[in-house]
C-alpha cells in the first residue's frame, strides 16, 4: 500500500529529543494502535462498511469520530467516548474485552494529548497499512552476524577456574568456568552485567546422562559412564559428544523433535473414524535417515517442501534418490485429512490446506499466519492478502477444486522391470501349480485303480461310479459301497497314506511355488505430495472472511510482504524451466538462501530449546508480536549465521552448544542468582528438565534390558485393553468381540522405541499421553510439561511400569548373581547412572529385607495372570527385588535430567 505522508508534524505529535520520545510517553503507534488493531479494526477499519462510521486506524480518525461524534478528545479522557465505551465493557461487542491495563493505557494516552511518534499518512489506500514499529519488529530484521563479546578476565581453556572476586563485589571467590565456545561469551556478557557468572560444572555422571538423553533419548549404560569417568585426558566430554552424534539412535531422538513440528501421525484424524495411514512411516524413516547422515538442513527443508519438483516426471521407475525426494514431501501430507468421508467436502478440503500452511509457517517461519485467513492479522504485519499469496504457493498441489483423497495419493515404487519380473515369477508359479494338479490327479487315479483291483469284479464299475461322483451328490447305495470298500476312497488329502513318495513330490512342488512367490518384488507405495504436469495452474482467490463461497481478488504466489521488504524474493506463477509450477521450490530456495530473517533463527532456537530446556525465544512457534522476545538476540543471530557458515550442519550446531561451559553447568540454585534472575533467563545454571513421554518409556525399556533397538519399519500396533486403556499390542477377542486381555505375541516388537509405536490421533498410547504426548492438531510447536497426579499413578500402578520393574529385577539377578546387595547396587546404576553411596545402598537393603519379610508372612498364591502378559511372581525375594526396582523407576531421579 502506498501511503502519502504529510510533510509537517501534526498536532499531537510526540515531542522528541535526540534520543526520541521519553519513556513516560504513551504513543499511538507503539502502545495504542496494537490494542485497537487486536480489538477494534474488524468493525472499525477493515470492513467494507465502517460500523457507526468510525475508523480507528489513525489518531486523526479517532479525533474526527463517527456517527456518535468524536471518539477521543485529546487531553480529556473523561470526555472521550472511546474510553467510556471500553471502560464499561460496552465495546468491543462479544466476550472479548480489553483488560484493565489496556484500558488504562488508552486513558493515559488520551490524557497526555493522544500523542503520535510521527506524522500520520495523509490517506490510507486500498490494502493494509503497517507502521514503522510493525515493520521494524525484531524478527523481521535482516540477519547480521554480531561480534562475539570479549570477556576480559574469564579463564580460557587451559587456564584456571576462578576469578579473583565475585562480579557482584561480595569479595568471595566466584567459580566461573572457562569460555569454551562463543556461546559462553554471549551468555557471560549478560551474566556479568547483572553481577552473576556461570555455576560450577556438573559432575561427570550428570554430564554424560544429560548428553546421552539429549542426543539419543536413552540413558547411558554403566560401561559408558565408567569409561567417561575414567577418561581424565583433555577433551573427554567432547569425545562423548562425538560418539553420541555417531549413534544411530541420534536420528531417532532428533527425528522425534522434527516430527513434532511436522505433525507426524499414522492416522488421518479429522473425525472419529481416524483412518490409519499405511505409508506415513516412510516419511518418519526419511527424517531419521536424514538426521543420522547430517543432511544439511537447507537440503532437508528443500526436499520436504519441493522434493517432487526435483524429480523429472512421470513418477515411474524411480531411482533410490528419487524415492527419497518423493518420500520427503510426506511433510506436506501430515495435516489431519477427513476428505475421504467428510460430508462437507469444501470445508474439509480447505481445512487440510489451512492446516498444511500452519505446519509450514510455524515450523519454518515461527509465525501463525493462519490468523490472517479471515482478516488481516490482529498482531503481526501480515495481511489477509499475504495469507492467500502464501497459500497460492501450495495451490497447484493442493487444489481444493480438483482434490485427491488420501487413498489416491500413493505413489507406487515398483519399477516397470520389477513389475515384469513379478509377472514372470507369478506365471512360473502358476505353471508349477498346474503341473502339480496334473501329477496329483494322475497319482490319485493310479492309487484308486490299484485299490479297485482288490474289489470283487462284479462291483468294480459301481464302485468306480461312486468314487467319481462328488461326495455331496452321492446316492445312498453309492455311500454304502464306499463304506463297504473304504480303501478305494482315495483323495488328494489322504494320498500320502497310500503313496508317500508321490505325496512328498507334490509337497515339494507346493513349497517350490511358495518359494517362487516369495521372491516376487513387493508392491510398495509412498504417501507424497505431487503436482500435476499442466500448462496452467489453478488460480487462488482471497476468500472474504475466509469463506470459499465468497472469492474476491486474485492472489499471486509470494511470501508475506514483510519478509520480502529487505530482500528480493521471486516466486513465479509458473517456472517455464520445470514441468511443475516451481512455486514450492522457489519458496524452499528463498527460505534456505541464508538471508531469510526467520528460517535459521527459528531452527537454531529449537535446537537451543532441546538442549537448555527453554528457547532463546520462549515461544518457538511464534516469533511474532504475541510471542516472547529473545533473551539473547545477539546470540540468536550469531547462532543463525553460524548454522549457515557451517554448511547448515545440525551436528555442528550441537557441538557449538554442547561443548560450551554453559551446557556443562550444574543445576544447583544459589540465593544470589535466584534474587537477580529467578527464572534463569540468563542461564547462570542448567535447567532441570523432565524427560519427554517417549524418553520415559524408552528409558524404562533400556534399563530393564528389554529395549529392541531395531530401526525403521512399519509402526508397532496398538489396541485397547480390557479396561479401555490404549496399549501396545494386538489383542484377542471373545465371541462377542470384547477384548480378552490376552495379547498376540509380537516377537519383541512391543519393546521397540516409542518413536515406532503407532501414532493414532484418536487413540494415543496411554502411557505416553499421561506424560504430555502432544495431540497433532495439526502439529506441536512446543511440548507442554505438566505435573499431575495421573503421572505418579502411572508409575506406581501402571501395567507397563510394573512389568519393566520385574524385567529389571530379572536382569540384575542374571548379571549380578545371588548377592542381594550387588543386585541392588546394579539396579541403582542402571536406573540412575551413578554408583549408590553407602547410605543409599543401606537404605535399599533395608527396604528389600522389609519387603521380603512381608511377602514371607503373606505368601502370594499362584493364580491367573492379570493381563495375560506375565505370570505373577510368588517368590518372596524376587517380589521384594521387583518392588525395589519399581521404586527406582518411579522416582523423580529417573524421569528428570539435571
Amino acid at each position: 500500500m502506498a501511503a502519502i505522508f504529510v510533510g509537517v508534524i501534526v498536532a499531537g505529535h510526540a515531542a522528541e529529543t535526540a534520543g526520541g520520545p521519553t519513556v513516560a510517553e504513551v504513543t499511538f503507534e507503539r502502545e495504542v494502535r496494537p490494542i485497537l488493531k487486536a480489538y477494534c479494526f474488524a468493525c472499525h477499519g477493515e470492513g467494507e462498511k465502517l460500523k457507526g462510521g468510525l475508523d480507528v486506524r489513525l489518531r486523526r480518525f479517532l479525533v474526527k469520530g463517527g456517527e456518535s461524534g468524536a471518539a477521543i478528545v485529546p487531553g480529556h479522557p473523561e470526555q472521550s467516548l472511546l474510553i467510556a465505551q471500553v471502560a464499561k465493557g460496552e465495546m468491543p461487542k462479544g466476550e472479548k474485552k480489553l483488560s484493565a491495563a489496556q484500558v488504562e493505557t488508552l486513558r493515559r494516552w488520551v490524557a497526555a494529548g493522544a500523542l503520535t511518534v510521527r506524522a500520520e499518512p495523509e490517506a490510507l489506500g486500498k490494502g493494509p497499512y503497517f507502521t514503522e514499529e510493525e515493520r521494524e519488529f525484531w524478527a523481521f530484521q535482516p540477519l547480521r552476524r554480531p561480534a562475539v563479546p570479549t570477556i576480559a578476565d574469564a579463564p580460557q581453556p587451559g587456564r584456571g577456574q576462578l576469578v579473583p572476586a565475585s562480579p557482584a563485589g561480595t569479595g568471595r571467590p566466584h567459580p566461573e568456568p572457562e569460555v569454551r565456545t562463543p556461546v559462553d561469551a554471549f551468555l557471560l556478557a549478560k551474566l556479568r552485567a547483572r553481577g552473576l557468572g556461570f555455576s560450577p560444572e556438573a559432575d561427570k555422571v550428570t554430564l554424560i546422562r544429560r548428553a546421552t538423553f539429549d542426543l539419543t533419548g536413552l540413558p547411558p549404560t554403566p560401561e559408558e559412564v565408567d569409561a567417561f569417568v575414567a577418561d581424565t585426558a583433555p577433551g573427554a566430554f567432547e569425545r562423548v559428544v562425538e560418539r553420541l552424534l555417531l549413534s544411530p539412535h541420534y536420528g531417532e531422538r532428533w527425528g522425534r523433535h522434527w516430527l513434532d513440528v511436522a505433525g507426524y501421525a499414522d492416522s488421518e484424524g479429522y473425525d472419529d473414524r481416524d483412518t490409519e495411514r499405511k505409508h506415513a512411516y516412510r516419511y518418519r524413516d526419511y527424517v531419521i535417515r536424514s538426521l543420522n547422515a547430517d543432511k544439511p538442513l537447507d537440503q532437508f527443508i528443500r526436499e520436504q517442501l519441493a522434493g517432487d519438483e526435483l524429480v523429472k516426471p512421470p513418477l515411474k521407475n524411480l531411482s533410490a534418490d528419487a524415492v527419497e525426494l518423493i518420500t520427503a514431501t510426506g511433510f506436506l501430507r501430515m495435516a489431519p485429512d477427513g476428505t475421504t468421508s467428510a460430508t462437507d467436502q469444501k470445508a474439509a478440503r480447505n481445512a487440510v490446506v489451512a492446516d498444511t500452511i500452519k505446519i509450514v509457517s510455524t515450523s519454518l517461519l515461527g509465525l501463525s499466519v493462519g490468523c490472517a485467513q479471515c482478516h488481516d492479522h490482529r498482531h503481526d504485519p501480515i495481511s489477509q492478502l499475504d495469507y492467500y499469496r502464501f497459500r497460492a504457493i501450495f495451490e497447484p498441489a493442493l487444489d481444493w477444486k480438483n482434490w485427491k483423497t488420501p487413498g489416491g495419493r500413493a505413489v507406487p515404487l515398483l519399477s516397470d522391470a520389477d513389475r515384469k519380473r513379478m509377472l514372470a515369477i507369478e506365471a512360473e508359479a502358476k505353471a508349477l501349480e498346474t503341473e502339480r494338479v496334473k501329477q496329483q490327479s494322475a497319482a490319485v487315479a493310479a492309487v484308486f485303480e490299484r485299490e479297485l483291483a482288490k474289489v470283487p469284479e462284479d462291483k468294480r464299475e459301481a464302485v468306480r461310479a461312486a468314487w467319481k461322483t462328488v461326495a455331496a451328490k452321492r446316492s445312498g447305495p453309492q455311500k454304502k459301497l464306499l463304506k463297504d470298500f473304504p480303501s478305494v476312497d482315495v483323495t488328494a488329502a489322504n494320498l500320502g497314506t497310500y503313496d508317500k513318495a508321490a505325496a512328498g513330490k507334490l509337497e515339494e512342488m507346493t513349497t517350490q511355488a511358495a518359494w517362487l512367490r516369495a521372491t516376487k518384488p513387493v508392491e510398495e507405495f509412498v504417501a507424497a505430495l505431487t503436482e500435476p504436469v499442466a500448462a496452467t495452474n489453478p488460480p487462488t482467490f482471497l476468500f472474504h472472511r475466509g469463506d470459499p463461497d465468497s472469492p474476491r481478488e486474485r492472489a499471486t504466489p509470494g511470501e508475506p510482504t514483510i519478509l520480502a521488504a529487505s530482500r528480493a524474493v521471486d516466486i513465479p506463477e509458473k517456472n517455464a524451466a520445470l514441468p511443475t509450477s516451481g512455486r514450492r521450490l522457489a519458496l524452499a530456495k528463498s527460505l534456505t538462501d541464508g538471508t531469510h530473517p526467520l528460517t535459521t533463527r527459528v531452527l537454531v532456537n529449537r535446537v537451543w530449546l532441546h538442549h537448555f530446556g527453554r528457547g532463546l525465544v520462549g515461544t518457538p512457534g511464534d516469533f511474532g508480536e504475541l510471542g516472547e522476545r529473545p533473551t539473547h538476540p545477539e546470540l540468536l543471530d550469531w547462532l543463525a549465521t553460524e548454522l549457515v557458515a557451517r554448511g547448515w550442519s545440525l551436528k555442528q550446531l550441537h557441538r557449538v552448544m554442547m561443548n560450551s561451559t554453559a551446557y556443562r553447568q550444574g543445576a544447583r540454585r544459589s540465593a544470589e542468582a535466584e534474587a537477580a534472575d529467578p527464572d534463569n533467563q540468563l542461564l547462570g545454571r542448567m535447567n532441570v528438565r523432565r524427560l519427554e513421554a517417549e524418553s520415559i518409556r524408552d528409558a524404562a525399556l533400556a534399563v530393564s534390558g528389554k529395549l529392541t533397538r531395531k530401526l525403521f519399519g512399519a509402526p508397532v500396533p496398538i489396541t485397547e485393553d480390557d479396561v479401555g486403556q490404549v496399549v501396545v499390542g494386538v489383542d484377542t477377542r471373545d465371541g462377542a468381540g470384547r477384548p480378552t486381555g490376552k495379547f498376540v505375541p509380537l516377537n519383541e516388537e512391543e519393546f521397540r522405541r516409542s518413536l515406532y509405536v503407532t501414532v493414532r490421533r484418536s487413540k494415543p498410547l496411554g502411557m505416553l499421553q499421561t506424560f504430555d504426548l502432544p495431540a497433532m492438531e495439526p502439529n506441536c510447536e512446543a511440548r507442554e510439561i505438566s505435573t499431575v497426579a495421573p503421572q505418579s499413578l502411572a508409575l506406581m500402578n501402571g501395567e507397563f511400569a510394573v512389568e519393566q520393574a520385574r524385567y529389571l529385577a530379572e536382569r540384575v539377578v542374571r548379571e549380578a548373581g545371588a548377592d542381594v546387595r550387588a543386585q541392588a547396587a546394579l539396579a541403582w546404576r542402571l536406573a540412575y547412572g551413578a554408583t549408590p553411596g553407602a547410605a543409599e545402598l543401606d537404605g535399599a537393603m533395608s527396604f528389600i529385607r522389609a519387603q521380603a519379610a512381608w511377602y514371607q508372612a503373606h505368601p502370594v498364591t499362584p493364580g491367573k495372570a492379570g493381563k495375560g502378559k506375565l505370570e505373577p511372581l510368588t517368590d518372596a525375594a524376587m517380589l521384594a527385588l521387583a518392588n525395589y526396582c519399581h521404586a527406582l523407576l518411579s522416582a523423580n531421579r529417573f524421569i528428570y535430567v539435571n
